[in-house]
């Protein structure tokens, strides 16, 4: 499915390309600056990205464990994920905060749902809209 991705990354370009996502909501479970999103359905949501609205400068989202590894290697921009599991997640920073261009910030949000939403069961997969 063709997407619009963003020439700028923020907080509005993000929301906004992040509802075009089948099954993602948002909120704020943690506080009241740290926007979540999840993807599933009532009952069976997983969280694939997160970010801080008051002082926005990246991005954690899940990567796969190898991948990550090779992100952070190449670029300064893709850190370990910020009080996440180091493993399987990755703050990235986009420009013009570091060297990751925008429309790699895009792929890596869209591999991150990717990763969750594979891991939902089978049941709340056929229940989300085709990707």
């Amino acid at each position: 499915m063709n997407r619009k991705l963003f020439a700028e990354v923020n907080a509005e370009t993000i929301h906004e390309f992040a509802a075009s996502l089948p099954g993602v909501t948002q909120g704020f479970p943690f506080d009241n600056n740290t926007l979540v999103f999840k993807v599933g359905v009532e009952g069976s949501r997983k969280l694939f990205a997160l970010l801080n609205l008051e002082d926005f400068k990246g991005v954690n989202l899940k990567c796969d464990p190898e991948r990550a590894v090779e992100l952070r290697e190449q670029y300064e921009g893709v850190k370990p994920g910020w009080h996440m599991n180091k493993v399987h997640w990755n703050t990235v920073m986009p420009e013009p905060e570091s060297d990751v261009a925008a429309r790699l910030f895009w792929e890596l949000f869209l591999h991150s749902y990717d990763l969750v939403r594979s891991s939902l069961t089978k049941k709340t997969q056929a229940e989300l809209l085709p990707r």
